[in-house]
């Protein structure tokens, strides 16, 4: 049975929404079962074969639409003004402008909207970066087809939305102390193969202090080494390879 459409705006839309032939943005899809409104879905992604699959999953539901899509956080932002879905899919790694930052301007715009993340990251410094930009759920790309559709579901009744072992993940670690602005970046000259020299070098500081730094670190994630403190940053999302 064909969908009724109820539109309030019937000016051609712009920016990524009219190139991928979305319509307008106040469009409105009723479902002929009952006359309710459909979850209004925009999806944020650079690899169009993952959004090909999540538009696939979402359209076999029928109170599901997907009105959008994106492929980096300036196309996310546009597309949310233009769109104004219900939900927001976003992921967080993208050329250009990141995910985290593409949240935090929308909901600049819309303090109202709702954005999961959806990304192969899941560790809880990176989660927890999300959610104070904005986002009121996160889910890893991994995650079934039930929790992804009950994740949406959640979000649009007012929910917050996070896998349970990724809330324990940021509750334990919330009581400690965090890396500082200099640790996070003398650890991601380390993790590239720089030598405490040529870190110290690269950010014209002391080589002691590249030292007395990464004692610190070493303390902070429980790391016997260099690698190890690498290897948790990299798993918690401190940091990325």
């Amino acid at each position: 049975m064909r969908n009724k459409h109820v539109t309030a705006d019937t000016r051609e839309p712009s920016g990524f929404a009219a190139q991928a032939g979305i319509g307008s943005a106040m469009e409105r899809n009723i479902d002929d079962n009952g006359g309710a409104a459909r979850i209004r879905v925009l999806i944020v992604d650079d690899h169009p074969m993952l959004r090909e699959g999540l538009v696939s999953v979402l359209e076999l539901e029928p109170d599901l639409i997907v009105v959008g899509q994106a492929a980096s956080g300036l196309e996310a932002i546009d597309s949310y003004l233009n769109l104004r879905p219900d939900i927001t899919l976003m992921d967080i790694q993208m050329p250009g402008l990141s995910g985290v930052d593409a949240i935090a301007a929308i909901r600049e715009h819309s303090p109202s909207a709702r954005v999961i993340v959806l990304t192969t990251y899941a560790g809880d410094a990176q989660a927890l970066r999300a959610l104070k930009a904005g986002a009121v759920g996160y889910l890893p790309k991994s995650s079934i087809r039930e929790e992804l559709l009950q994740a949406v579901r959640a979000v649009h009744a007012g929910r917050h939305y996070l896998p349970p072992e990724l809330a324990l993940d940021i509750a334990i670690h919330a009581t400690e102390d965090p890396l500082t602005e200099r640790e996070t970046e003398i650890l991601r000259l380390i993790s590239a193969g720089n030598s405490n020299k040529q870190a110290a070098w690269r950010l014209s500081i002391a080589e002691e202090t590249v030292k007395s730094n990464l004692k610190s670190v070493f303390a902070k994630l429980s790391a016997i080494d260099r690698t190890h403190a690498v290897a948790i940053a990299v798993k918690r999302g401190i940091i990325e390879l």
